[in-house]
Formats: structure tokens, sequence, C-alpha cells
């Protein structure tokens, strides 16, 4: 039986009843129309990074989609007046770095700032996944999904999916309110992602958004840069702090197929590069490659990416925290105008510093790179993520009056 630990790049979770992989947009669809129509629990999963399954058995159907094509529908036609906008659609399934690759190679502006992100194109829109200046929702034209309530596709606008940080239509079918699961539709979406169509710039430079960034590139920001060396460097960055993934997961038997063989290998040499190049704590964490199989047990690169979301809290909350805490302008949910501020600065000045553990021998750790990073040390159960991940909350909650909120989905998971 296939289990959540080999899905997730976590590395926990328990047995699954049922995987399955469509590998046609009609058997998807039939897929979740079979698992609704008898009540079993469904979850469709992508790269399996923004997800922490319960140990106990999963007594329902997983679907995985098989799709990954990607094409340029205006391929062929001339440019018009200027307007040197491309299409290029990709269906859910596909591996989202394989996509910023793909986007990258043939010079298309959009995507480049979100290199190296783990899961699927499918997962991006739901998450509105975003990092170093750019969001999906900035280059989304349209999404086309199944409707499990009115039993139809449909063609959702970019206005339609009503983007917000780390927010969508979609994840918001998935709660009642932040945090908290609308059973109904959890812990898969009223709508699931058949494909998504991008419009991007055919220019071959992209502009520096970031300051972390045009730093690195030794640039100013919004300058203008070939967007192959903004790839290269957001992948050297994040490297930095540990969130990329593992790429030798991609050479276990179920992962096998579902990102791009080359890119798996040029994944893997970097990620060994970067073992070799750096000391301290970031080399001292990795154990030995073994050089049969390849795998590499970097725990810092176990874990769901970033497990809290930066909190958006109003003006009135902002004031009561310490006059250092990093405060960016934002909007609530009802218009009014609030505040962002930073999850790993207050989990930081809680207390809970890079590396930071329950006990000196608990499975489970912040990373050594990355205090907003929760990661599997080596034989973690999901029970002790789930035990730091509270500790950690509750502290930030007593030091600061912020409830963090959890980004992964949680599948039979209590937080």
């Amino acid at each position: 039986m296939t289990s959540f630990a080999e899905l997730t790049t976590m590395g926990v979770g328990g047995y699954i009843e049922r995987f399955v992989e469509p590998t046609t947009r009609v058997a998807l669809i039939e897929e979740v129309e079979d698992a609704d129509s008898k009540g079993t629990p469904l979850c469709v999963i992508g790269g399996g990074s923004n997800m922490l399954a319960s140990d106990d058995e999963f007594h329902g159907v997983v679907i995985r989609d098989a799709r990954r094509n990607i094409t340029v529908p205006d391929e062929a036609a001339p440019v018009e007046e200027g307007d040197y906008t491309v299409h290029v659609n990709a269906e859910a399934g596909v591996n989202w770095d394989d996509l910023v690759q793909f986007c990258v190679e043939r010079g298309l502006e959009g995507l480049e700032g979100l290199s190296g992100i783990p899961g699927t194109v499918g997962a991006s829109v739901v998450q509105n996944i975003g990092a170093y200046g750019q969001e999906v929702a900035s280059a989304v034209e349209s999404v086309e999904v199944w409707d499990r309530e009115e039993k139809k596709t449909l063609e959702m606008s970019n206005v339609d999916m009503q983007f917000g940080y780390r927010f969508s239509l979609l994840k918001r079918s998935m709660y009642k309110a932040p945090g908290i699961p609308n059973a109904q539709y959890y812990p898969t979406p009223r709508y699931i992602v058949l494909s998504v169509t991008f419009a991007l710039v055919h220019t071959g430079t992209g502009m520096v958004n970031y300051p972390q960034l045009a730093s690195a590139l030794n640039v100013n920001l919004h300058d203008r840069m070939p967007i192959d060396r903004i790839r290269a460097v957001v992948l050297e960055v994040r490297a930095s702090k540990g969130m990329l993934e593992d790429a030798t997961r991609y050479r276990e038997p179920i992962m096998v197929g579902t990102k791009r063989a080359d890119q798996v290998e040029a994944a893997i040499a970097a990620q060994h590069a970067f073992r070799e190049q750096h000391d301290g704590a970031a080399r001292d964490m990795i154990i030995d490659i073994a050089s049969d199989t390849g795998t590499n047990s970097d725990p810092n690169r176990h874990s769901c990416g970033s497990f809290f979301m930066n909190p958006i809290i109003s003006e009135a909350d902002a004031a009561r925290l310490p006059e250092d805490a990093p405060r960016f302008p934002t909007t609530l949910p009802d218009g009014s105008t609030g505040v962002k501020t930073s999850a790993a600065w207050l989990i930081d000045h809680a207390g809970f510093h890079k590396g930071y553990k329950l006990s000196d021998d608990a499975r489970a750790g912040l990373s050594t790179l990355h205090t907003l990073s929760i990661t599997n040390r080596g034989g973690a159960t999901c029970d002790d993520i789930v035990k730091l991940a509270d500790a950690i909350r509750d502290g930030v909650r007593k030091q600061f009056g912020v409830t963090l909120i959890p980004e992964p989905v949680l599948v039979n998971v209590t937080l």
C-alpha cells in the first residue's frame, strides 16, 4: 500500500486505502465523481509539499493527477501591435518548477521568481503561491475546474478566482473561517483544478521586485535582469534557507515520472554542490549521501516549507507588537486597512530559534536555516510534528497575542 509518508515532502503519514493516478481529464473527473457519489473521503494531492497527514490509515481515495502536458496555444501567432503576450496552458499535474523552467527556457517573463517552489500547477492556484516579489495570481489568465457541487466544468477568470495572500476562491471553499476546515470540502476543495492558462510576456528579462533578491544579484530594486539569471539566484537563495525540497525523492518508484528527469538530475547535482560548498550548520546537519541510491538525508529539506502563514492583523493588534516587528500594509477580509507581519520574526522572538527542538532527542525540529520551517529530522511521526507546531503556536500567542495559522493542508490532523 502507498502511504502519505512516500508522497509528501515532510515524509510522515499513514497508509492509503486507495491511491489512483488518472491519466486523462475524463478519468480524473470520474474518480472524483465516484468518490463523491459514494461519500468516500477524498484527498487530491499534488506534489505533497503542502500537506501534513495523520499516521493513521486514510480510509478513502487519494488522487494524484498524472496529466503533465504543457502547451503554448498561440505559439504560431504573429506579434500584433507590439503585444508580446504569450499564453501557456499547463495541466494540473504538471510539476510547478518544470513549468517555470519551461517558461524561462522560452524567454517568457512572469514566473521566474517562483522558481524552486515544490508542488504542482493545480496546487499553485489553490494556494496562490508567492515568493520574491511575485505571486502566481499575477500571471494567471484563467483556471479550468471541476465543480463538485454543480457537477460541471467551469472556466474561472483571474477575477473569479478571488486571489489574495495565500488565498483563492478554491481555498475559501475548504474553510469556514481562517484555519477552521469546512468538513464538506476538506481536505479537497469544491473546485478541482483541471488546467491553468498563464499570460506571460516574451521578453527574456524580468524585474527584480524583492530586496533580498536585488542584494543577491547586486542590482537595484526594480532593475531588469535576464530571467534565467533571476531563476538561478532564486534557487540559490532558497537553498541557503533550506527552502528547496529533497530532489532525490524523485528517484523513489512512487515519484518517478512526476518531474522532468533532466530537472531531477540538475536539482540533485545542485543539492550535492550545496552540501560541498557550505560549512557550519548547513553542512553539519547533512548526513552521508549513499552513492548507490543517491539518497540525501538533509533534514532541512524534509518539511512543508513555511509551516505558518504570515499573520494579517488589525492596526490595533499591530500597535501592540514590539517596535522592531516587521509591518507591511495590507487589506483585511472586510476591506479595512490591516497589517501583515512576519511569522518567522514572531517565532524567533518568542524563543523558538533555528534548530529548536522540544528535547535533544526529538525527531522534529525547526530548520537550522529558517525558523518558519518545521522539519522531520529523521524518523519523525505526524504526532512529533504536531507537538512542536502546537508549542510554537502557543508560545507566539502567549508572547505577542497573535495566533499563527498553519499553511499546510492537514489530513485527519487537528492543530
